[in-house]
């Protein structure tokens, strides 16, 4: 049963999330050498049944988003390679919320390496050009793949809306020299500054503290906690 503590697609996205073992409790070294007491994987999310779940997550953060003001935009666009599905398929789970808000948006997406034959180019889907582009990734670590993606964007004359994301992870971007001491922005605080642009999660390490209370260990919980509060962000 999904925790009413949240709303009810986090909650539903998080319980997929832990049945289909996306997110996992245990020991993971990270990108960073951080080592976290939970990891998150949306490469997992390969099942028609955890697809739906994850597609529609996303549409909902999206709705929320844009009726609160907060997005604008007509057009998805995925990086290559894990923003590719999550693109095509957050487009067919906006078209099917009730009412006629995402009727009309499209999306698009990129190659690693440009294609020499057929129609060429390193672009496959919609025109960017004079659209408002929301972003549709997994996460954000770094940032780098992000700017990327503005860059290759706003080449193509498009305007950067916003990014959305399955998780925040909510935790400081790590020191180049150790120092893990001291308020630091998020990966995510940073990028969406230096943009000026928002970056949606669909869900937050916060959210996922309040939705497992009763499915996971009471252990893992607390380990959670004393990892978010040595890595917390100053954002």
């Amino acid at each position: 049963m999904a925790n009413q503590t949240l709303p009810a697609y986090k909650a539903d996205f998080l319980k997929a999330a832990l049945d289909g073992g996306v997110l996992k409790f245990g020991t993971f070294e990270l990108k960073s050498k951080r080592i976290s007491p939970y990891f998150f994987n949306t490469g997992e999310f390969y099942s028609g049944k955890l697809v739906k779940a994850l597609s529609a997550a996303y549409a909902h953060a999206i709705l929320e988003a844009k009726t609160s003001g907060i997005l604008d935009f007509d057009l998805l666009f995925g990086p290559a390679y894990k923003g590719i599905p999550l693109a095509a398929t957050t487009t067919l789970a906006l078209s099917q919320l009730d009412g006629e808000k995402f009727d009309d948006i499209v999306y698009a997406f990129d190659r690693k390496e440009a294609k020499d034959h057929g129609e060429g180019g390193t672009f496959v889907g919609a025109p960017i050009k004079g659209r408002r582009v929301l972003i549709v990734d997994d996460v954000v670590s770094a940032g780098t793949a992000k700017r990327e993606a503005i860059d290759k964007i706003r080449e193509q004359k498009g305007v950067v809306a916003g990014i959305v994301i399955a998780l925040d992870r909510q935790e400081s971007l790590p020191s180049p020299d150790g120092d893990e001491t001291g308020a630091k922005p998020s990966a995510i605080g940073a990028l969406s500054k230096e943009y000026g642009i928002p970056i949606i999660s669909v869900l937050t390490l916060d959210d996922i503290l309040a939705g497992v209370k009763g499915l996971i260990s009471e252990d893992d919980i607390k380990r959670v906690e004393e990892y978010r509060e040595k890595y917390k962000a100053s954002d």
